[in-house]
């Protein structure tokens, strides 16, 4: 049976937004929806032998973990960890590190599914992961959505004293450029020894798939505005899409 760890992350307190992954979010803890959407993912796959560990340096996060979720695990992050530039490739290894140890075996797969980003679905979750486990390539599948620009197209740089497109093309519709997609930051799936081997941090030293999701439900949370935008979708989807009310509806 694989071994599969998924990782929730979260610093205490945040420059951009204060406090961001302690916020109520539609009535619920925001990190609840996330651990919620592993919940059912875990359901969806019962060949899988899945643990879920908390990282992060926030007793207050902890303890509204621990609270409805005793069973995930909580992982206690250094201070050296903490700082605004450090890659969160380093807080992944860490946590497989030290879950290994401490369960003595070793996982085949990491799963980091972020707090910031609640409006996903279960199918999102199982989607990502089965797109890694078909190539055995990969070492690493993240998900994205469809960027609504284009730099073929129609995106600009400033070069000296006037703009020019940022990439030169000969392309007159966004229809005949290569597809483009943004990275929403909801879903990484990592192999195992891409990640516990990785040195530099950075996600393009390995081969990676991409898993692609709605481009209106996925906003990453750094902002007043952000939150107040997601609450306003995430609103009408919990009341016109049931497959995203799935996961409100699981929360404890």
């Amino acid at each position: 049976m694989k071994r599969v760890l998924i990782t929730v992350c979260g610093r205490a307190g945040s420059k951009g937004f204060r406090n961001k992954n302690l916020k109520v979010f539609c009535g619920k803890p925001l990190v609840y929806y996330t651990l919620a959407a592993a919940e059912l993912f875990r359901e969806q796959r019962p060949d899988l032998a899945i643990e879920v560990a908390l990282n992060t340096d926030s007793p207050e996060l902890q303890k509204l973990v621990a609270d409805k979720y005793p069973e995930v695990a909580q992982v206690e992050r250094p201070e050296a960890l903490c700082g605004d530039t450090v890659p969160k490739m380093a807080v992944f290894q860490q946590t497989l590190a030290v879950m290994e140890q401490r369960t003595g075996a070793r996982y085949d797969h990491l799963i980091d599914l972020d707090i910031t980003s609640p409006i996903r679905r279960a199918q999102d979750v199982a989607g990502a992961f089965a797109a890694a486990e078909a190539r055995e390539d990969l070492d690493l599948v993240f998900s994205v959505a469809e960027a609504r620009r284009n730099p073929y197209f129609n995106m600009v740089k400033v070069v000296g004293d006037h703009v020019e497109k940022v990439i030169e093309s000969p392309y007159t519709a966004r229809q005949q450029a290569p597809a483009i997609y943004d990275l929403n930051a909801s879903i990484y799936v990592f192999r195992r020894d891409f990640l516990a081997e990785n040195q530099t941090g950075i996600l393009w030293d390995g081969k990676c798939g991409i898993y692609q999701m709605l481009d209106s439900g996925i906003l990453d949370i750094d902002s007043e505005e952000d939150y107040r935008l997601m609450e306003v979708i995430a609103g009408h989807f919990y009341r016109t899409m049931p497959d995203f009310a799935a996961v409100q509806q699981r929360i404890r």
